[in-house]
C-alpha cells in the first residue's frame, strides 16, 4: 500500500513538475541558427530589466536576421545589433556592433552568477549602465567577466550549433559574411 502512495506522489510530482515548465516557457528563448535551434533559458530573477527588455525585441521580430557580427574563437559570439546588423534591412558592415534598439539603456544588473560556457550576457560599452539589445553567448569559461557584465540566460540545448558559428579574423573578432540569428522567439519552439 505505501508503494502506491509513493509511486502517486511521484507521478503527481512529476506532472505537477511539467506544468510548472509550461507556465514558464516565456523565460526562455529560441534562435535558429543555420545548423539548428539554440535554446537559451533566460534568467529574470539574475537580471529581470536586461530579460524583459530581450523577450520585447525577440517577440517583436527585431533580432531576425542579425549578424553574429563579433566572433572569437575560444571566448565568445556577439549579436543583437538590432540597428545596424540586420542583413536584410539595413545590414551595415562597417558601424555592425555599434547600434542598438530604440528602447532606453538598461541599467547594469550585476550577480554571482558566473561566465561560464553557456552562459549569455549583456554586451556594452565602456558605461556599465549602456547595454541596450546586443548579447554574447561564451564559448569557454570567462571568470574575467564576472561580476562587470549582466548575465541573462544560459544555453540549455543547441550549444553544439553556438560552436558552429562562423569566426571572426579581424584584431577585435570582427566577420567577414557574418552567420545570422535566422528567427528568434521567446519560448521553447
Amino acid at each position: 500500500m505505501k508503494l502506491v502512495h509513493i509511486a502517486t506522489a511521484l507521478f503527481f510530482a512529476v506532472v505537477g513538475f511539467g506544468s510548472a515548465q509550461a507556465q514558464s516557457n516565456d523565460d526562455y528563448l529560441t534562435i535558429q541558427l543555420k545548423d539548428g535551434p539554440v535554446v537559451i533559458q533566460l534568467m529574470p530573477d539574475v537580471a529581470p530589466k536586461h530579460v524583459a527588455q530581450i523577450k520585447k525585441l525577440a517577440s517583436s521580430g527585431e533580432y531576425d536576421n542579425v549578424a553574429f557580427h563579433r566572433v572569437i574563437d575560444g571566448f565568445m559570439a556577439q549579436t543583437g545589433d538590432v540597428q545596424y546588423g540586420d542583413m536584410e534591412n539595413g545590414y551595415d558592415a562597417q558601424r555592425a556592433g555599434t547600434g542598438g534598439s530604440n528602447l532606453p539603456d538598461i541599467q547594469a544588473e550585476f550577480s554571482n552568477t558566473p561566465f561560464e560556457r553557456g552562459t549569455v550576457g549583456m554586451a556594452r560599452s565602456q558605461d556599465p549602465n549602456s547595454a541596450n539589445s546586443q548579447f554574447f553567448i561564451m564559448f569557454a569559461e570567462g571568470g574575467f567577466l564576472n561580476g562587470q557584465y549582466t548575465v541573462v540566460g544560459k544555453v540549455v540545448s543547441g550549444m553544439e550549433y553556438v560552436d558552429k558559428i562562423k569566426r571572426g579574423e579581424g584584431g577585435n573578432g570582427e566577420v567577414t559574411d557574418p552567420d545570422r540569428m535566422i528567427k528568434v522567439t521567446v519560448g521553447r519552439n
